[in-house]
């Protein structure tokens, strides 16, 4: 076997192997690149809704503790109203 049979059968097929290896590493680094993006989406997604849930927990219960109160106070009048209704009879 000569020098240009080798190097033949290495242009021809060294070559694109050569090349389908890199562009395989190339594809698996960038596919490492979007799954971690992706992880982070994620976990920014749940940190967000964590906080979102949590505010949404906190107006709800200032809510109820505000319409409470005034429910109690309500209450109050309608039941001095009933006692001033009910005392001139």
């Amino acid at each position: 076997m000569n020098v240009e049979i080798l190097s033949n059968i290495i242009a021809n097929q060294g070559f694109p192997i050569a090349l389908s290896i890199l562009l395989i590493f190339r594809i698996d680094r960038f596919m490492q690149e979007i799954v971690t993006a992706q992880k982070e989406g994620y976990r920014q997604l749940l940190e967000n809704t964590k906080e979102i849930h949590s505010t949404l927990t906190s107006l709800n219960q200032q809510n109820r503790e505000y319409y409470s109160l005034h429910f109690s106070e309500v209450q109050k009048e309608l039941a001095g109203v009933k006692v001033g209704l009910g005392s001139p009879r």
